[in-house]
C-alpha cells in the first residue's frame, strides 16, 4: 500500500476511536443506544460495588449462542426496571480477570448485587418478566432491611465489629480442626502493608458471611507455632479448612470482599455437610442447633404408639428431604415426640392434638411461627421459604422453654405397658376366704 493511501485510512480510524471512545467491537451484543449498562474494569466498582441500589449483571461472551438469545430479554428487562434497578452486562471474554474474580465458569451467568451483601445467582427463566420479578424481590428485601433499621454497607463498616474470629494456638484446634463447619483463615502480620489493605475487605466479607461460613485470623507475630504448623511463608496467606481439616488449601483469588464471599459460598456448597434432622433430647441440643442457626424448624411427631416405627421414619425421611433442599441455607431441623417436651409445646401453642406439627423458631429474635397448612412436603417447603423471607404472622416467644432431658428414640416400635390384672371381687373388696359369698347372703 502506498504511503499516500495509508494516511487517510489511519486518520479515519483515529476519528472513529475519538468519536466512540474506544476501538469498535464487532461482536458486542449491546450497542451504544442499549438500555443495558455496559461494564468494564474501570467502571465496575462505581456502577456495581458502590451502587446504593440493586444491580443485575450479565456475564457474557459475544460468541455464546445462549447469550445472544438472552440479549432481547435482557434489554427488555432493563427497560422495565429503568429507574428501579440497574441492568448491566460485562463481556467476560474481553475482561477475563474480572470474570474470574466472581467465579464465572459458563455463559451467560447472571448475578444480582445489593449493597452490603454478596452477589446472588439468578437461575430462573431467561425471560424479561421473571428476571424483573426476581429483581423486585431483591429490592423488597433491601427495603425491608432499611425499614427495620439495619445499617447499609456504608455505615455498618464503621461501627459494626468484625465477625472474623481471632484464632490462637490455644483455641485453633477446638474451633477450627474439630469443627464440621467451613473455615477460611487469614494468617497476617500487623506490619504487613498488603494485610492492612486487606483488613477492611476481610471484615466486610466476614460480616456478610456470618452464619454461613466461618472466617478467622491469626496474628503470626504472636502465633509462630501456627505459622510453622501450616507452613505460612508470606503475608497475608489465606487457607481454607474444608472437609479435611488437616489438609487446608490456599485461597488464591482476588483480595476483595466480593471475591472472598463468592469463593466461600462456592466452597460451602462443595463442603456442605449432609443435612440432618436431630431429636430434641436436651437443652444442649437446642443451644447447639438453634442458637447459631438463622431459623430452627422443630417438628412434633405423633406418639410412637400411634405412628409405629414405620410411620415415624416416613416423617423423618420427609423432613430430611426438606433439609436437603435447603442445605445451602443456615437452618437447622429438630424433632420431638408428642408430649416429650411439654414446655416447648406450651410456648409455641402445640399439644394435646394436631400431631404432626411444626414451628419455625428464631431464638435470637425470640419469635416463632407455626405451620398452619398440612404436614406435607410441598406445604413445608413453602413454609420454609416464607420463614426465610421473614415470615408472616410471627408470634413472640415469651421466654426460652425448659427442655426435658430424654432418652433418644431407639428406632423401634413402642411397647404398650401392661398393668397387672385384677378381679372384680378384688375391686369390690372381696377376699379369697369366702367372705364375698356371705356378704351376698346378707343383702
Amino acid at each position: 500500500m502506498r504511503k499516500s493511501s495509508f494516511v487517510p485510512l489511519l486518520i479515519a480510524a483515529l476519528i472513529i476511536v475519538e468519536l466512540n471512545g474506544s476501538v469498535p467491537v464487532v461482536d458486542a451484543l449491546y450497542g451504544a443506544s442499549s438500555p443495558v449498562v455496559q461494564l468494564n474494569p474501570n467502571n465496575f466498582k462505581s456502577k456495581v460495588l458502590n451502587s446504593n441500589g440493586v444491580v443485575l449483571v450479565e456475564f457474557f461472551a459475544p460468541w455464546c449462542g445462549h447469550c445472544q438469545a438472552l440479549t432481547p430479554a435482557w434489554e427488555k428487562a432493563a427497560t422495565i426496571l429503568k429507574g428501579v434497578a440497574t441492568v448491566a452486562a460485562l463481556d467476560a471474554d474481553a475482561h477475563k480477570s474480572l470474570a474470574q474474580e466472581y467465579g464465572i465458569k459458563g455463559f451467560p451467568t447472571i448475578k444480582v448485587f445489593a449493597p452490603g451483601k454478596p452477589p446472588v445467582d439468578y437461575q430462573g427463566p431467561r425471560e424479561a418478566k421473571p428476571i424483573a420479578e426476581f429483581a423486585v424481590k431483591q429490592i423488597k428485601a433491601l427495603l425491608k432491611e432499611r425499614l427495620n433499621g439495619k445499617p447499609t454497607e456504608g455505615s455498618s463498616q464503621k461501627s459494626e465489629p468484625s465477625a472474623s474470629v481471632e484464632l490462637t494456638s490455644q483455641n485453633f484446634d477446638e474451633l477450627v480442626i474439630k469443627s464440621k463447619e467451613l473455615w477460611v483463615v487469614e494468617f497476617f502480620a500487623p506490619w504487613c502493608g498488603h494485610c492492612k489493605k486487606l483488613a477492611p475487605e476481610w471484615k466486610r466479607a466476614a460480616n456478610s458471611l456470618k452464619g454461613q461460613v466461618k472466617l478467622g485470623h491469626v496474628n503470626c507475630d504472636e502465633e509462630k507455632s501456627l505459622m510453622s504448623r501450616f507452613k505460612v511463608q508470606g503475608f497475608p496467606t489465606i487457607l481454607v479448612f474444608g472437609a479435611d481439616k488437616e489438609s487446608p488449601f490456599p485461597y488464591e483469588g482476588a483480595r476483595t470482599a466480593s471475591a472472598i464471599e463468592s469463593f466461600a459460598l462456592e466452597q460451602l456448597e462443595t463442603n456442605a455437610a449432609p443435612p440432618e434432622v436431630i431429636e430434641l433430647t436436651s437443652a444442649d441440643v437446642l443451644e447447639e442447633k438453634c442458637g447459631s442457626a438463622a431459623i430452627c424448624f422443630i417438628s412434633f411427631l405423633p406418639d410412637i404408639l400411634d405412628s409405629k416405627a414405620q410411620g415415624r421414619n416416613k416423617y423423618l425421611d420427609l423432613l430430611l428431604s426438606v433439609a436437603e433442599k435447603f442445605k445451602k441455607s443456615p437452618y437447622s431441623y429438630l424433632w420431638a415426640a408428642a408430649g416429650k417436651q411439654p414446655d416447648v409445646e406450651k410456648h409455641v401453642g402445640v399439644g394435646g392434638y394436631g400431631y404432626p406439627a411444626m414451628v419455625a423458631l428464631n431464638l435470637k429474635k425470640k419469635a416463632y411461627a407455626p405451620l398452619k397448612s398440612a404436614f406435607e412436603r410441598d406445604h413445608i417447603i413453602e413454609f420454609v421459604k416464607e420463614a426465610g423471607r421473614g415470615g408472616k404472622g410471627n408470634l413472640p416467644l415469651e421466654s426460652i422453654p425448659e427442655i426435658v432431658k430424654t432418652e433418644a428414640w431407639d428406632g423401634k416400635d413402642g411397647q404398650v405397658i401392661e398393668e397387672d390384672e385384677f378381679s372384680l371381687e378384688e375391686l369390690m373388696g372381696g377376699g379369697d376366704d369366702g367372705s364375698s359369698s356371705s356378704s351376698k347372703d346378707e343383702l
